[in-house]
């Protein structure tokens, strides 16, 4: 009862994880605490994230082709030549979209979806021009949502079934950049995410941010086994509005001065872990590209394993960092031991735990059931009598030998008396 009435708050505080409103710009304007690099297009010069993380040097392996990342969010729009040959099919779970989840969904946040997806997988305007996203090659799903108003669907109906057809179309990544700002979920949830992990499916998902309202991270990114991302400024440091804390935060990634495409083909500028979900959904693509016998749980395993600790982490995992920067290069490369469980905690278990599920099968029946013999039938009762009459076992037991012994007690007496009599009788003097 606990979990449904927390849950009856959800749809209030259903939240896109945006840190602050983006300023469209036809092409962004440098900024000096962004690091340049030797790109000579302004667009990819302002994607610091490509050399800070190791993304370009991932790249010499594989840039995530023959993989497919699921974005659940508002949708990718069609314009946008970012994303020409990029996404591979749709569906709209809102009822407010079209059916290939190509049309941007609400009246607010409907670029939202186009930013996620540019960051994950855009294709930039020619071969060194334009946005890129961190896997190119990688292919899209775009499941349009709706939040509020937007949306004829219930949220959490709108998430399940998204979720679902994204595991039925063959996606190795889901990406989820929102937050309910509630940590419990609706159970409907349960089934959903445990579909996507028994079919091998990494789920990434967004921290959130303190800019909108979340101080600690809110489901989906409290749902055991995903891979939730923390946000950091462009220096490696926890954000301060674009993002939060929280014990599930598994990895960090860029949360600040990012790139996206708007559904129109504009760039903006913008922040929040809404972006830093894509950048690391990206590297699990490559990941999975460079090492196509890795099931899901060594994916993740990777990418924890393989971030960079930084000097203001007070522990490992630490509430802002999780386990630390994630790096691109070391995740493709390194060698990590295999596991055999996903390290950021089952659902099934806890599942088990906290819905009371059964904890095992029933026993099987192991022999043939023993049929009893029916009992007699019982004797009629007898019919009640009164308290005052004798009954059958006074009269046998205590009425009758009390008469015998009365009968012979009088006569006894009597013959003693007789006898008696006749004695005296007997000794009398006879008078003169």
């Amino acid at each position: 009862m606990i979990r449904r009435a927390a849950l009856a708050g959800t749809a209030l505080t259903l939240a896109l994880l945006v840190g602050a409103a983006p300023a469209a710009t036809a092409a962004p304007i440098p900024d000096p605490a962004v690091p340049v690099t030797t790109d000579t297009d302004p667009v990819r010069a302002e994607q610091y994230w490509l050399d800070d993380y190791g993304i370009r040097t991932a790249w010499q392996t594989t840039r995530g082709a023959g993989v497919r990342i699921a974005i659940i969010d508002t949708g990718i729009a069609r314009g946008p030549v970012e994303f020409s040959g990029a996404v591979a099919a749709g569906t709209d779970v809102s009822g407010a979209g079209t059916p290939d989840g190509r049309t941007p969904v609400g009246a607010v946040d409907s670029n939202h979806g186009s930013w996620v997806g540019s960051l994950a997988a855009g294709r930039g305007t020619g071969p060194d021009t334009g946005m890129i996203g961190v896997a190119p090659d990688a292919e899209l799903l775009s499941i349009s949502v709706g939040f509020g108003s937007s949306a004829t669907v219930p949220f959490t109906e709108q998430i399940a079934e998204a979720v679902r057809w994204a595991v039925d179309n063959d996606a190795d990544i889901i990406n989820m950049s929102l937050t309910t700002n509630v940590p419990d979920w609706d159970q409907s949830w349960d089934d959903a995410f445990l579909y996507a992990y028994e079919n091998d499916v990494v789920v990434i998902v967004a921290a959130g941010n303190r800019a909108s309202g979340t101080t600690r991270v809110g489901a989906p990114a409290t749902i055991p086994g995903v891979l939730t991302v923390g946000g950091v400024d462009p220096s490696g440091r926890a954000s301060i509005d674009a993002s939060t804390q929280g014990i599930t935060i598994g990895v960090s990634a860029p949360s600040e001065q990012l790139l996206g495409v708007s559904a129109d083909g504009r760039l903006v500028r913008w922040d929040g872990t809404s972006g830093a979900a894509p950048i690391v959904a990206g590297i699990a693509a490559l990941v999975r590209s460079a090492h196509p016998d890795l099931d899901a749980n060594n994916v993740i395993n990777r990418l924890i394993k393989t971030a960079k600790p930084t000097p203001a982490m007070k522990a490992t995992p630490d509430l802002l960092y999780g386990y630390g920067l994630v790096d691109a290069a070391a995740a493709v490369s390194t060698t990590v031991p295999a596991v055999t469980s996903n390290p950021m905690g089952s659902l099934e278990e806890w599942i088990r735990l906290y819905r009371r599920a059964d904890s095992g099968p029933a026993p099987e029946q192991t022999s043939a059931p023993v049929v009893v013999d029916p009992l007699p039938a019982a004797e009629a009762a007898p019919l009640p009598a009164s308290p005052l009459l004798p009954s059958r076992d006074t009269l046998l037991y205590g009425t009758l030998p009390l008469l015998m012994l009365t009968v012979t007690a009088i006569l006894v007496a009597l013959g003693v008396t007789a006898a008696v009599r006749r004695i005296r009788s007997a000794t009398r003097t006879p008078s003169r």
